[in-house]
């Protein structure tokens, strides 16, 4: 059985963390799979929106396999060698932050540590009513990877976010949405279709002005004021000039749907 599904349907393409056994804890066949095919599917034309979930209602991820790190103490391996594996492996969070695609983590269950990181690391976080979430890297005497640090610190501020760290709290998925780490809560009978349901509406949506969006919250982390007025002149202009935006402009005149096409 594989430790990762994965399939694309109608412009979604969903990972699907599976080693429900293990709370869908990562494992190297994770990032040996799910690496290359989110770098082949931020290329692909064909995939309109990416979806990351896990197997069955217990557990969305639940971060590295504690049990398999302390197995594999005695690996002989340098200092340096273990960053450069550790950088290599944050591709996956990289990939969904950077992506030019929208990435909606579908928390079925629990998230937590390097879990919890993932699904942050993603565009939109769709909830079930069975989801908690923990940062649980301190209960372990880790300081937190995956990217944990940067979208906790945006969202809640420094003081919320050093507490989620320091004490590993679980947080319960009404919390979450109050503090605006998850945006949607979607009860557990309808999980499913509530995340289809979202996943459709992002992949018949317009693809390029969606790109540009996302690349333009990410630079407004860094960037002043003026600098973003600058690109959002450029992007409005460049969205404007495509065939989605004269597609949309028709679509409302003739109050009908707009089929995208994205570009």
């Amino acid at each position: 059985m594989s430790d990762l599904l994965h399939k694309v349907e109608n412009g979604i393409a969903t990972l699907t963390f599976n080693r429900p056994e293990a709370m869908n804890a990562l494992s190297q066949e994770t990032f040996e799979v799910g690496i290359p095919l989110l770098e082949k599917w931020a290329q692909d034309d064909d995939v309109r929106c990416v979806v990351v979930t896990g197997t069955g209602d217990r557990a969305f991820c639940a971060g590295g396999d504690v049990k398999a790190m302390n197995a594999g103490r005695g690996a002989e391996q340098t200092t340096e060698q273990k960053v450069n594996r550790q950088l290599g492996i944050h591709r996956m969070s990289g990939l969904l932050n950077s992506m030019p695609k929208v990435t909606i983590a579908a928390v079925n269950g629990v998230a937590a540590g390097a879990g919890f990181s993932i699904a942050l690391s993603c565009d939109l976080r769709i909830a079930s009513s069975r989801a908690r979430f923990t940062t649980a890297f301190a209960k372990v005497g880790f300081a937190g990877d995956f990217g944990i640090t940067w979208p906790l610190v945006r969202t809640l501020g420094e003081a919320k976010a050093k507490e989620l760290l320091f004490l590993s709290e679980m947080v319960t998925v009404d919390e979450a949405l109050r503090l605006g780490l998850v945006n949607k809560v979607a009860d557990a009978d309808g999980f499913d279709e509530a995340v289809t349901e979202l996943a459709t509406r992002i992949s018949s949506g317009a693809q390029l002005a969606y790109r540009y969006m996302k690349e333009n919250v990410r630079l407004s982390s860094t960037e002043n004021y003026q600098t973003m007025l600058e690109r959002e002149a450029f992007t409005q202009i460049y969205t404007g000039e495509s065939e989605d935006h004269k597609e949309g402009a028709r679509a409302f005149v003739e109050k009908r749907a707009p089929n995208f096409k994205g570009h």
